[in-house]
């Protein structure tokens, strides 16, 4: 199940908007997801199985792409693995109905920037797409916080060059505060971002991670890239 908040049109942000494909074979959802971005001024364009959707991700140009992983003829991962293995830039939202944190990751593997798990709010779904029309044209390549760097094409978080070990779930939440340098986080936004639903995460699974994180980055004696926001949650400082 979707929700839709409706809205009036003093809401809508009425700057030009951008080109989104839309890959979903439910044609229910996909009709409201394409109704709710259209009254936010973006042109949108759907494909119902994978095949057709992989024929225009490679021929079109979009913005943003909107992706469902179940898909007949071929399954997003697989849409989102070609399209980065041909070059492709264009920023992709995964959408699935699996919460796994190993789905999650074959997600972000293919080259997914965001993975968002059914049912969810449609509003939410273009708060997302807004801040990935925000980053700049270079995001896909690397980022680089300090002395972190982040491959996003390989994969890998290196310390001064070095590639550091981390458990799956530390690497996923290292990844997202770097993608987010400077932003301060709750644990509850954490844990809805990084951790797998059907896990019931708790506060103290974040704490774990963090200091997991914090061993592997931090040198001794040194104050930590991580900061504790007192009864809020983490920021990773630039």
């Amino acid at each position: 199940m979707i929700t839709l908040a409706y809205h009036t049109i003093s809401d809508v942000n009425m700057e030009a908007m951008s080109k989104i494909l839309l890959i979903e074979d439910d044609r229910e959802l996909s009709t409201t997801i394409a109704k709710w971005l259209t009254l936010e001024r973006h042109s949108v364009e759907v494909a119902s199985d994978g095949n057709a959707g992989l024929d225009m991700v490679l021929g079109g140009s979009f913005d943003v792409i909107v992706c469902d992983v179940n898909l007949p003829g071929m399954d997003g991962f697989e849409i989102c693995k070609r399209f980065r293995d041909s070059g492709g830039q264009t920023p992709i939202i995964m959408l699935t109905g699996k919460a796994q944190i190993q789905d999650k990751e074959s997600g972000f593997n293919a080259g997914a920037d965001d993975y968002l798990t059914k049912p969810f709010s449609v509003r939410e779904l273009c708060a997302r797409i807004r801040a990935l029309m925000r980053r700049p044209d270079n995001y896909r390549g690397s980022v680089t916080v300090g002395k972190l760097h982040l491959d996003l094409n390989a994969r890998k978080i290196l310390k001064e060059g070095n590639p550091l070990t981390l458990l799956p779930v530390d690497y996923a939440l290292l990844e997202f505060l770097m993608r987010h340098p400077g932003e301060t986080f709750s644990t509850d936004t954490l844990i809805s971002r990084v951790w797998s639903t059907d896990k019931c995460p708790t506060v103290e699974a974040v704490r774990s991670s963090v200091k997991r994180i914090r061993k592997a980055i931090d040198e001794p004696g040194q104050e930590s890239m991580i900061e504790t926001v007192n009864k809020i949650g983490y920021r990773l400082n630039k």
